[in-house]
């Protein structure tokens, strides 16, 4: 009854919200570095948010210290969207989010310096990750799912986390999916939904890898880390500047460059984080050797992918020249 209840609640607050919204003028307008065409409101991610919350209030009252870090990150990241703040303040408030977590787990006091600093650095390198792979209709939904779901089956054996914090990530993931995942979105996440379902992610993931002590894990995240890490090293090679917006990751070519659909990609990046994810759980062994092994395919990959697109592109202007 409770999980119906806050399932009414969350679709009632998500509409009221598209009214808000339309009303204040909270939407993007379609640009050269956006992947669509029409005016769409923006910030309907805040479901992701505001299931967090009424998990925390209907089931039990639990992990203050997270639901303290994760609403500093909801909250700026909505002013960001209403009004774009400058990187430093972007920064700060996802570093103070993650310290809040990591408070949560304990790491800083179990854990040496050393660890929890490098811990720190991939998990706001991971936020910014969700973030940047939000540029297309339904990438953000269908990728948050194929990661919650291999989490929800491996809590069912390790028990790392209340299933019911991962049920209701669920559930308002697949609430906003439903005006998200279509050809012309009704609304797009907007940073306050990709930053706070990368949060509540990573707040269950790092629960898991601290309970199994299997670092492993971190092969559910493969995909977004992969095309996230190899366009970063990319942009660098070319001495582009790393703080401008830009176009240049896989699923953005694959839709703006070649004329891919948007949910075709979305669906490819989510089935394959699934097939991935379903590998090593279902690997009986060597499960590092399998993620150096998926790490290093998807590399390949991504380069050889960017080498043939940059080739053809490059021959379509010669042709044009001529």
């Amino acid at each position: 009854m409770l999980y119906i209840i806050a399932i009414i609640i969350l679709i009632l607050l998500e509409l009221c919200y598209f009214r808000l919204a339309q009303q204040f003028d909270i939407a993007d307008n379609a640009c050269k570095r956006s992947s669509h065409k029409e005016r769409t409101i923006r910030g309907g991610g805040f479901i992701f948010f505001a299931g967090a919350w009424l998990w925390y209030l209907f089931f039990g009252q639990r992990y203050g210290y997270f639901m303290a870090g994760l609403s500093i990150a909801a909250i700026v990241s909505f002013i960001d969207d209403i009004k774009s703040l400058n990187i430093k303040t972007r920064l700060i408030a996802q570093i103070s989010a993650i310290s809040l977590v990591f408070v949560q787990l304990g790491i800083y006091s179990d854990f040496a310096w050393w660890t929890w600093l490098i811990w720190l650095i991939m998990a706001v390198g991971i936020v910014n990750a969700f973030n940047f792979m939000d540029g297309i209709n339904g990438i953000t939904c269908s990728y948050s799912i194929s990661v919650l779901l291999p989490l929800i089956y491996l809590n069912n054996t390790c028990n790392f986390i209340d299933s019911s914090y991962l049920v209701l990530a669920a559930a308002s993931v697949l609430i906003f999916g439903y005006f998200n995942f279509r050809k012309k979105a009704i609304c797009f996440a907007g940073d306050v939904g990709s930053i706070s379902i990368a949060v509540i992610i990573i707040f269950a993931l790092l629960q898991l890898i601290i309970k199994t002590g299997n670092y492993y894990y971190f092969t559910l995240l493969a995909v977004y880390g992969t095309d996230t890490g190899m366009t970063l090293l990319r942009r660098v090679s070319k001495h582009e500047n790393l703080w401008l917006a830009h176009r240049t990751h896989a699923y953005q070519i694959m839709v703006n460059e070649m004329g891919k659909p948007h949910l075709a990609v979305a669906i490819l990046y989510s089935i394959l984080q699934l097939f991935i994810s379903a590998g090593l759980i279902f690997c009986n062994s060597y499960h590092y050797t399998y993620m150096a092994i998926i790490i290093v395919v998807l590399s390949i990959s991504y380069w050889g992918f960017m080498a043939k697109t940059t080739k053809k592109a490059e021959f379509t202007k010669r042709e044009h020249r001529l």
